[in-house]
Formats: structure tokens, C-alpha cells, sequence
């Protein structure tokens, strides 16, 4: 990070053996993050995303491991298994990859390949072996005071080579393992954070955006930066998905508008609103507004020419009575929407009069051009569950669209079972509102005036 002169001026003070383990030195190259954290574990877990920097981190941990301070003394580990999804990956990734294990070694401690033994071996005589999960009996035998296991999350057979690798990690006072994969909800992979014995470290693709080609962030990182893949490839979010969910990520994924919300903000919604029939703002007010309360949820929602619903904006938050309703008003006006409709059960009455109130407001304070805002009230007479199934049906069939990535509206949507007794989630029942009211059903509309309001147009 020093300019270029200041660099060139400490490397040129060096001597050549300082020079030369100053090039191999991962303490002095690596990130904290990529450094083997302290305390006594068995297990450190990589989640992090693509190009973070994980196969150099799992190449680097080996070789701490396996080297002395010579290329002759001894290491802290002797027998090493070295676990990819196939034997084509452990070869070409874990071992000769650019950020393989050979290329993290200095010429006088590289170990020698014998691809056709699936072997290396160090000049100390510490030997690793390769596995795969195509085949997790290959682990039935052998034991190990070290493993390496890569991208555990694409196994085929997981917790079929997991176990298998377990049994033989069992030479040495303190064997230890490195996981470095991109996260998926498997069982295996969360029973494995939430063991007592593993340190979880956490990593996105940003945290090596210096060292990753420019091209790289914008155009991948652009294209799928908020999407499922994207949050799970790049941020490394390990993204649940309940099995009595009425919405998977695959349904949401397959429908989405990705190329919709690559626009800026003012000229999607010009872009947007043009291919709108209609648009409502849906609120799910919250019974409080204290800091442990749940969010008022705001959502955008409209109704194409096609006749397919889009969800065009999250505004959910946790906000005072005043601060959702200007919320929802300043959206009404940007997307010159229909109307505002909101929830009254579970004491979101007040939702109303507080629009009424804050639309003079803004008026006054030159916030706005009038004071009109048209409101409809919905009141469900059905379940959560009955309410939300024939919105979720339109989902299924591939009528609703998400205009860009809405993640937290999405977790909810793919976490929440109904029949779990679990309170549906407010980003999630404003959507519901949304899609019912555009694509199956209205309700009674409440126009406020700045000095009183109209009743399907009577005072």
C-alpha cells in the first residue's frame, strides 16, 4: 500500500535471504482472516465466497503445518488427506493449481507429485494423500493428524466421506482439519458450525477485490451482486430454506427480473412505471414502533400490461408511525401508484389517520404538491396460511416477478411454515397484500383530503 518508490527503497535494503522469505512469508501476504486463528480447535471452517482467497488459505495452512524451519526438519503433521469433489479437482486445484499447494512452496521444500499414487511427499518425509467424494470408502483405512477438505458443500456424497474422514483423523495429541468451501444448506455443513469444536471464518469475494480483475466486478459481480446464486457464490450467505415453506429460492430465482434493477433508481422506476397497468404500495403495519418490534412492512408492488405482477420495491423498516407513513407516501408519489393499502388487524388502525395527517404535513412542508393520498383498508377474514396460498400459486406459476433482488423479503418468503404456528413475517405479508389486491382482488378505497377524507367518493 506505500507508493512505489517507498516500496522499491525497503526491497532494495533487503538481502537476498531476506528478500527470498520475504516472498514466501503468508503471515506478511495473507489477510488476518486468512492467518489460522488462535485457541484449541479441531476444525476451521472457510465460508467464503468466489476468489476470496480460500484454496490459497487451505494450500498455505498445509504447509505451516507440514514444514519446519528447514526443508529437512519436521512439521507439526505427518500424514495429510487431501479431500475434493473429484479426484480431477483435487489434482488440478488442491495440488496443481495457482494457488495449489506446490505453488505455495519454496523450491528446497516442495513436495514431490506422484499423480499415479495420489501422493505427495515432502523432502521431512510428511506424506499427503489425495481423496474424493465421489468414492468416500477411499478413506475407510487410512488415518491422518491433518485434512484438507475443499468446496465440501459440492460433494456428491457428503456425509458419507465426512464421517469417513472423521474415523481417521485420529493420529497426533491434537489432530486438526481446514474446510474451505462456498456455503450451502446442507445438514452436514451446519452440524459442523454449530459444533463446539470449529471456528467459523466468513468471507465475501469483495474482501479480495484487489487482487481480482476489474472486469470480474463489473460484469459477474454486477450481474448476480443481490440474486440467490449471488448471495450464496459471492457473500457466502448460507441461505435456508424451510422444507413447509410455500416459496423456494429455485421458484423466486426463475422468475426473477434480474436485468430490471440494473438501472438507476430514477430510471427504473421511469422505465417501470411506464409497463405498469397498475401499482399500489402494500403496508403490513407493526402493533409498536419499540426498537424489539417487528418491521412495518412496505412494499411495492405492481401489475403489468401482461397481466404478471412484479415486486418492484422492499422499503420495509423499523420506523415511528410518522416515519413509515411518509415512507409510504414518498414511494406512492415516485411510482405515481394507485393507491396506499393497508393492514387494520392487530391494531393497525391507526395507519390511516396517520397518513391523512403526515400527507398534510408534507404539504405544508413543501414535501409534496397535494395532500391527497388514496388509502384502502384490508382487513383479513382468513388465516395467514389461506391468504397467502393463492398468491404463492401464482408464484408457482411463474406470474409474479421479483424486479431485481429483494434478500431479506426473500428469506422470509423461503423460512416461513404456516403450519409451523410461526407469525408470518411483515415484509412478507405486505407482499401478500400487494399481489392480492393487483392480481386477485380489491379492496374499499379511503381518498384522503387535507381536510377530511372520502368514502368511494362521498364526504
Amino acid at each position: 500500500m506505500l507508493p512505489e518508490s517507498e516500496r522499491a527503497k525497503i526491497l532494495a535494503d533487503l538481502s537476498e535471504d531476506e528478500a527470498d522469505a520475504l516472498q514466501w512469508d503468508w503471515r506478511f501476504w495473507g489477510r488476518p482472516d486468512q492467518i489460522q486463528p488462535p485457541g484449541e480447535w479441531v476444525t476451521w471452517l472457510i465460508l467464503a465466497g468466489r476468489g476470496w482467497g480460500k484454496t490459497r488459505t487451505g494450500a498455505e495452512w498445509v504447509r505451516h503445518k507440514v514444514c519446519g524451519s528447514t526443508p529437512l526438519a519436521g512439521g507439526q503433521a505427518r500424514r495429510i488427506a487431501v479431500v475434493a469433489e473429484t479426484a480431477a479437482d483435487a489434482r488440478d486445484v488442491m495440488v496443481e493449481g495457482v494457488t495449489g499447494i506446490l505453488s505455495v512452496h519454496p523450491k528446497d521444500f516442495r513436495p514431490l507429485y506422484e499423480p499415479s499414487k495420489r501422493r505427495l511427499t515432502w523432502p521431512n518425509g510428511a506424506i499427503a494423500t489425495l481423496f474424493n467424494a465421489v468414492e468416500p470408502d477411499q478413506l475407510r483405512g487410512p488415518q491422518q493428524d491433518l485434512a484438507w477438505s475443499d468446496e465440501l458443500a459440492k460433494w456428491r456424497y457428503a456425509r458419507e466421506t465426512w464421517d469417513m474422514l472423521q474415523f481417521g483423523l485420529r493420529l497426533g495429541n491434537a489432530p486438526q482439519q481446514i474446510i474451505t468451501t462456498t456455503p450451502k444448506p446442507l445438514p452436514v455443513l451446519k452440524e459442523i458450525i454449530a459444533n463446539s469444536d470449529t471456528v467459523v471464518t466468513r468471507g465475501s469475494t469483495y474482501d479480495n477485490r484487489a487482487n481480482l480483475a476489474p472486469t470480474f466486478f463489473r460484469q459477474i459481480v454486477r450481474r448476480y451482486e443481490g440474486t440467490r446464486l449471488g448471495r450464496q457464490e459471492l457473500n457466502a450467505e448460507l441461505l435456508e430454506e424451510a422444507e413447509g415453506a410455500l416459496w423456494s429460492r429455485e421458484t423466486i430465482e426463475k422468475h426473477r427480473d434480474a436485468f430490471g434493477a440494473l438501472l438507476s433508481e430514477a430510471d427504473r422506476v421511469v422505465a417501470w412505471r411506464k409497463k405498469m397497468k397498475r401499482i399500489v404500495v402494500a403496508l403490513d403495519p407493526a402493533v409498536t414502533s419499540e426498537e424489539d418490534a417487528a418491521e412495518h412492512g412496505v412494499i411495492v408492488g405492481g401489475l403489468g400490461y401482461d397481466g404478471h405482477g412484479y415486486i418492484l420495491e422492499d422499503l420495509s423498516e423499523r420506523l415511528s408511525p410518522d416515519g413509515v407513513a411518509r415512507k409510504a407516501i414518498a414511494a406512492y408519489d415516485r411510482w405515481q401508484a394507485d393507491r396506499i393499502i393497508g393492514e387494520v388487524n392487530n391494531g393497525g388502525d391507526w395507519i390511516g389517520h396517520t397518513i391523512a395527517q403526515t400527507a398534510k404535513a408534507m404539504k405544508t412542508e413543501k414535501q409534496r404538491d397535494h395532500g391527497e393520498v388514496a388509502y384502502a383498508t384490508v382487513r383479513a377474514s382468513r388465516g395467514k396460511q389461506a391468504r397467502a396460498e393463492p398468491v404463492s400459486a401464482l408464484d408457482e406459476q411463474g406470474r409474479v416477478h421479483h424486479v431485481g433482488s429483494f434478500p431479506a423479503l426473500e428469506d422470509q418468503m423461503c423460512t416461513w411454515e404456516p403450519l409451523s404456528g410461526q407469525r408470518s413475517p411483515d415484509r412478507l405479508d405486505a407482499r401478500v397484500w400487494a399481489i392480492t389486491e393487483l392480481m386477485l382482488g380489491g379492496a374499499d378505497v379511503y381518498t384522503y383530503s387535507e381536510t377530511d377524507f372520502v368514502i368511494n367518493g362521498r364526504y
